[in-house]
């Protein structure tokens, strides 16, 4: 079974949200940026989620984890819990 592990940054607005991407792409770094910004716990160690599998995360999340380009901030994606940066640290078949 594939498993992944990534970090992200939620925000309540897509506009946050894309500054915070135009940031990080032009070299802020992303854990600093969760710790300081994410409203998700997980913004404590930098946004870090750990490993997980397919169907562990909300659906639109998931999609992104499982799909999109390794060592790539990907976003916004927009959820029930609103707008994340995502950065797929690794990802198995």
């Amino acid at each position: 079974m594939a498993r992944a592990s990534a970090r992200h940054i939620l925000v309540s607005t897509r506009e946050a949200c894309e500054d915070l991407k135009t940031k990080i792409e032009a070299g802020a770094d992303f854990a600093a940026c969760a710790k300081e910004h994410s409203q998700c716990p997980s913004g404590r160690q930098g946004g870090n989620l750990g490993e997980f599998g397919p169907g562990q995360m909300v659906k639109e999340f998931d999609e992104v984890v499982f799909t999109g380009e390794v060592g790539k901030v990907h976003g916004p994606i927009q959820t029930q819990f609103g707008f994340h940066l995502v950065e797929i640290l690794q990802r198995t078949p």
